[in-house]
């Protein structure tokens, strides 16, 4: 052993973490290391800023969480209304602990949550909106990536540094986070398990000291950065101070599909039956069926350990999504996955029209992945992944998603490239298709224009030189109101436009008119 190995000066240290920044973050980032009698007007306005403090003011509501979730996520109702509630009671508490300091003594059960449901039906998008609701950083992680400390893989401690980081350093915001931990019951530990579990049973006990409550220092024992920082630190002043996150108020939420555990809830409920004439059950139905009955002993049995399982109190079920959940979300939906392909061709200047039967067929090959909402990306992909490349090359500036291009794209992208006024013929139909969905939303009277009338719409619009919309609101001048009065009369409030619509409106709406005066109610 070297006795004699020279011990480096301040001076060395500084420069070896100088190198060590540059190589981590290039040439925009660098260290500057001044006393307060030392620094320049230079360094004196490189000084780090003030920590940032963080003012709780908590006062939503559960129906307006809710309501503010139905913009973003279909169906799951009553996860959404369990989802609010919880919230609700952990912000408020956390509330008034900000505001009385004393209030944190009382005796209080920290809403944790579980959430059980198979992939794809919004369990993390309900929560990431939540987080961003109420303005709290948010970390969603992988229960998988995780091992007990001490082994190989990541500390759970890594979450609430993670957190820190979310909250960009402010670390009193990070003290109200949320942590989002999924596949949650890959943790749980198999029952005839030999030897030491690392990942699962060990990760449990691990996430059971955070979620209890506990300090977690922010310098990492394996973080080489933070270790330099802190020998900078003792050089400049002579201590170390210590930056610690206390998880008291941090909202914990794990979840997974749990797959077997509807069995375990049946054998529990005496439901099951055993040989030839046993009732066959649908996965779907199943599972949907028996997670409402779910208790803290079938996740016991499930393989948790009791102390984790009762440290989240809340349980929360998402059920599987349908075609239509599935179209509706495509339709209506806030974060619709067609707004991404709607701008990414937008960049091209090109104009992507969805109509509703294409979406309702995304939506069914969708539903054949049993991977929920997530297949709607994936389906999507593989249909206008070469329109993407395609069409930005060429004159086309506008198209159609039809059923017929999901089901055979490549023939029908060669239809729009090729054939310009049988594509232009398609996007005016769908013009038209439009404006009756506008008409209704207006004026709440439903009206389709039969085949022909569509046809000489669009053949009007291109002789005349005007829009669809130009062009109907011209012929449905006097619509409204006829339509109105017929509806008064009859009740009638569905109309279908023959070609007659468009050759005479005025003498075809005067002769309706007429005739609901004779079949009034």
């Amino acid at each position: 052993m070297n006795t004699n190995k020279k011990i480096p000066t301040p001076e060395e240290i500084e420069k070896e973490f100088q190198d060590f920044v540059q190589r981590k973050y290039g040439g925009n980032v660098r260290v500057v290391n001044a006393t307060a009698s030392e620094a320049t007007p230079e360094t004196q306005a490189e000084a780090p800023e003030p920590k940032k403090t963080f003012d709780l003011k908590f006062d939503l509501k559960p129906k307006e969480i809710k309501q503010y979730l139905d913009r973003y996520i279909i169906q799951q109702d009553e996860a959404k209304k369990a989802l609010a509630i919880a919230v609700c009671d952990h912000y408020n508490h956390v509330r008034e602990c900000h505001e009385n300091p004393s209030a944190a003594d009382t005796d209080y059960s920290k809403q944790n949550i579980v959430m059980l449901g198979p992939t794809g039906v919004g369990k993390t998008y309900l929560i990431r909106h939540i987080a961003k609701l109420i303005g709290v950083p948010f970390v969603k992680a992988d229960a998988t990536r995780f091992s007990e400390t001490g082994y190989v893989g990541a500390n759970v401690d890594d979450l609430i540094r993670e957190l820190v980081a979310q909250a960009e350093d402010n670390l009193e915001l990070a003290h109200y986070g949320i942590i989002y931990l999924d596949e949650a019951d890959k943790i749980a530990t198999p029952p005839n398990i030999m030897g030491r579990d690392v990942s699962g049973r060990g990760v449990q006990i691990g996430l059971l000291k955070l979620m209890e409550e506990t300090e977690v220092d922010l310098r990492a024992g394996n973080d080489v950065a933070s270790q330099m920082r802190a020998a900078m630190e003792f050089q400049k002043s002579g201590k170390v101070d210590k930056e610690v996150i206390n998880t008291r108020h941090i909202l914990f939420i794990i979840s997974g599909a749990f797959t077997g555990m509807e069995k375990i809830i049946k054998e529990r409920l005496h439901q099951s039956r055993i040989g030839f004439n046993a009732e066959v059950v649908s996965q779907t139905d199943d599972t949907a069926r028996y997670f409402e009955d779910v208790t803290p002993r079938d996740f016991i049995d499930f393989g948790f350990e009791p102390e984790f399982i009762g440290r989240l109190p809340v349980h929360v079920v998402c059920t599987e999504l349908e075609v239509d959940d599935l179209f509706y979300i495509l339709k209506h939906s806030e974060g619709s996955i067609i707004r991404q392909y709607e701008n990414a061709f937008h960049a091209y200047g090109i104009t992507v029209l969805f109509s509703d039967s294409g979406l309702r067929r995304i939506a069914e090959k969708a539903i054949e992945q049993k991977t929920g909402a997530r297949a709607l990306m994936t389906v999507c992909e593989k249909v206008l992944r070469d329109y993407k490349f395609e069409l930005p090359s060429t004159g086309v500036s506008e198209f159609v998603v039809t059923a017929e291009v999901v089901d055979d794209p490549d023939a029908e992208l060669k239809h729009i490239i090729e054939d310009p006024d049988h594509n232009r013929n398609t996007v005016m139909r769908e013009q038209v298709r439009r404006y009756e969905a506008a008409f209704y939303a207006e004026h709440q009277l439903q009206i389709q224009f039969d085949d022909e009338a569509t046809a000489l719409i669009c053949k009007r619009a291109i002789t005349d030189e005007k829009s669809i919309q130009e062009l109907c609101d011209n012929l449905l001048e006097s619509y409204q109101h006829g339509l109105n009065l017929i509806k008064q009369n009859t009740g009638q409030f569905t109309f279908t436009f023959p070609k007659a619509v468009v050759e005479n409106p005025d003498q075809l709406l005067e002769e309706w008119i007429r005739e609901s005066y004779t079949t009034k109610r």
